[in-house]
């Protein structure tokens, strides 16, 4: 595919005469008059100046621009960047159109082994991020990170509001997995979380990730896709939202949680949205968000294959459970890292396993005879 015809180049005006060699502006392939060769990239940026799924954040089409002003001076880690920013993605003549642009370059992309970095726009664009993923092998485990849940199913509210639940609607259905994190509870309609818990995912309100961020690693890490909606950081932190709220994420939160999904070897595409920059007068938010995306980077260019269980680097620990629930449950602990997984049987196949990723937590609570959560919401997707 040809992406030059849907795409506009960066405006030069961001670029600046004073950017020091070891900066983004000089490691990035920049589609100026000509696009990069994006083919040989591990990563692309694309900005997608789209709004009409929103009413009340009006302003966030032009988001990529002020982002890419507070990262091309960032420092680039000790790594041989390949990463090209594709311009700005030509908005279709509907909204739907502006989705189905951004599915077919995503899965251009995707194809490609190509990262999609999405600036956003409103967070409905996710949908066409979503979308891209439906050809690929691996079923979606979609990441969401925002104050408000978007289920609504009024066809009368404007997508921004309603997309997670279209997502979940979507036929055919390649969703797995779906993690919310950073809910705030007197934002959310207990329908709604009634509705995840009744197909097996996972929310994590505020309070709980605020408690010990470590424990969403292990949903960070089982992630393909991650949305991240800037309506999670909290209003001191990330200004430049009109929907932004007192409490929330702090940056260096919402920086952990980037940091997490770059390492993330499964993570195949993730989207920033809702940044505003006409309430953004200091440009706060834009060099938060730069700094979301750099961390994701840094954590991109720092993975490391974790696939062999029988390596001497993992320490397996088997917890028998007694009672109604006889059986056992099998753990695998990195040494070096610590991470932790999981066994969950297949409950047809009994020779087959599925390996999840956990926490210590989990473990601890096996020790305690209780069947950690996220084994049960993993064995009931398997039947």
């Amino acid at each position: 595919m040809n992406l030059t015809i849907f795409f506009d180049p960066v405006d030069e005006t961001i670029l600046s005469d004073q950017a020091e060699a070891d900066s983004w502006q000089h490691s990035l392939r920049i589609h100026l008059e000509k696009m990069p060769a994006w083919k040989k990239s591990h990563l692309a940026l694309l900005g997608v100046p789209e709004e009409r799924g929103t009413l009340t954040n009006k302003g966030t089409y032009k988001a990529a621009a002020a982002i890419r002003k507070a990262l091309y001076p960032l420092k680039k880690g000790n790594h041989a960047y390949k990463i090209s920013d594709l311009g700005d993605l030509r908005p279709g003549i509907t909204l739907e159109d502006t989705y189905l642009r951004l599915q077919e370059v995503c899965e251009t992309l995707l194809h490609n082994n190509v990262i999609p970095v999405i600036l956003g726009g409103s967070h409905d664009l996710d949908y066409g991020q979503y979308r891209a993923h439906e050809n690929l092998p691996m079923r979606v485990s979609l990441l969401n990170v925002d104050a408000l849940m978007d289920m609504s199913e009024n066809e009368k509210h404007p997508m921004s509001r309603r997309h997670i639940h279209d997502i979940l609607m979507h036929e055919p259905n390649y969703l797995f997995t779906f993690s919310h994190l950073a809910y705030q509870t007197y934002l959310t309609s207990a329908h709604d979380l009634a509705i995840l818990e009744k197909l097996y995912f996972e929310a994590y309100r505020l309070g709980q990730i605020r408690e010990n961020i470590q424990e969403i690693e292990p949903l960070i890490r089982e992630s393909t896709m991650m949305s991240f909606d800037i309506t999670a950081i909290k209003l001191s932190d990330a200004p430049g939202n009109a929907q932004a709220h007192a409490f929330g994420l702090t940056g260096e939160e919402a920086c952990q949680i980037c940091w997490y999904a770059g390492l993330n070897e499964k993570m195949a595409s993730v989207g920033f949205y809702e940044y505003n920059p006409d309430y953004d007068h200091r440009n706060q938010t834009a060099e938060v968000v730069a700094t979301m995306i750099w961390y994701f980077v840094e954590g991109f260019y720092h993975r490391k294959k974790e696939v062999d269980f029988s390596d001497k680097t993992y320490t397996k620990y088997v917890v028998p459970l007694s009672g109604a629930r006889a059986h056992d449950v099998i753990f695998y602990k990195n040494t070096l890292n610590e991470k932790w997984w999981m066994e969950v049987p297949y409950p047809s196949k009994p020779n087959k396993v599925s390996i999840v990723p956990c926490s210590y937590t989990d473990y601890q609570a096996a020790l305690k005879g209780e069947l950690p959560q996220r084994w049960i919401n993993r064995y009931a997707k398997l039947v």
